[in-house]
């Protein structure tokens, strides 16, 4: 997915400045960790369709667990911020913590009933929807943007012929993934709206916190099991908040000061063959041969959005 999915945001520390006697050193490594925190996003995917566990109880301890780690952290560093929060950025970081939560229970269950592949690419469309929404709010994305928005919602429209011709449940997966991808569009935009007067580690307690009460509440409402499961599910939960938040996206947030907002997000849309790669590998999935060019357009559309933006900037 794009940097700014929110599977996402775990806040990282500021990254240091590059010492001047070595100034070719830092992008290098820079590079190296946004190579790791691609491997982890992609991984992400293929690790919640392993999961023997419902995809919504996997969602809600995704959270639980962030907000553990999140927390003491929070409580103690920005515990005065915390306190004063404005009551409007308030209720914009627990709208954004409800979009958040909508887009985890769309995206997780599609993993269930569509291919991996599949999925990954259609919520990775999050930031097409953003440049909707914004048009929508008046602003005006410079052409090259469009063409890649109309580039990818024709490879979506392909994909999802494909998976019509292969089952109704693969449809509604599809569904499901684009609702969620225009979920994190919202989260979004929400969320860099409450960042413009509230830190990054108040703002993600918050949300994910909110995140998390909502799902405990969809769960219990649907009767979802919340547990009883083996040990070996727990680790793989554990190691899904740790390879999606740690090292996905607490390190994608690090080398976007370096490396820029462009190269970050075109980068991370190497999760769409990244997970279809490791959910080939490890739970034979395969996507069908007609499915691997509207792939490929999907990804195409977005390097162009992302190209439009930074031409823009």
């Amino acid at each position: 997915m794009p940097a700014a999915r929110p599977d996402t945001a775990t806040p990282a520390p500021p990254a240091a400045p590059a010492p001047a006697t070595h100034p070719a050193t830092l992008p290098k490594v820079d590079l190296l960790l946004l190579a790791v925190s691609i491997a982890g996003i992609s991984l992400s995917a293929p690790l919640i369709s392993a999961t023997a566990a419902p995809a919504l109880a996997i969602a809600f301890w995704r959270n639980v667990m962030s907000v553990g780690v999140l927390g003491p952290y929070a409580l103690l560093r920005h515990r005065a911020e915390l306190r004063g929060i404005g009551r409007r950025a308030l209720l914009l970081a627990v709208a954004a913590g409800v979009l958040l939560a909508l887009h985890f229970a769309l995206w997780m269950p599609s993993l269930r009933m569509t291919s991996v592949a599949s999925a990954t690419a259609l919520v990775t469309t999050t930031p097409l929807w953003t440049i909707l929404l914004m048009r929508l709010l008046g602003h005006r994305p410079p052409r090259l943007v469009w063409i890649g928005t109309c580039v990818a919602f024709a490879g979506v429209l392909v994909l999802t012929g494909v998976d019509m011709s292969l089952s109704p449940d693969a449809l509604l997966g599809d569904a499901l993934a684009l609702g969620a991808g225009l979920a994190a569009a919202g989260y979004m935009l929400l969320g860099a709206e409450v960042r413009r007067t509230v830190s990054t580690t108040a703002y993600t307690l918050v949300c994910y916190a909110t995140t998390a009460l909502v799902l405990l509440v969809v769960c219990l409402v649907g009767g979802v099991s919340m547990g009883g499961w083996s040990a070996g599910v727990w680790w793989q939960i554990a190691l899904l908040m740790v390879a999606a938040q740690l090292l996905g996206h607490s390190l994608s947030n690090r080398v976007v000061r370096t490396l820029g907002p462009s190269v970050t997000s075109t980068a991370i849309l190497l999760e769409t063959p990244g997970a279809a790669l490791i959910a080939a590998l490890w739970l034979g999935q395969l996507p069908p041969v007609a499915a691997y060019p509207a792939l490929v357009v999907i990804l195409l559309g977005l390097v162009l959005v992302a190209r439009g933006g930074r031409s823009r900037t």
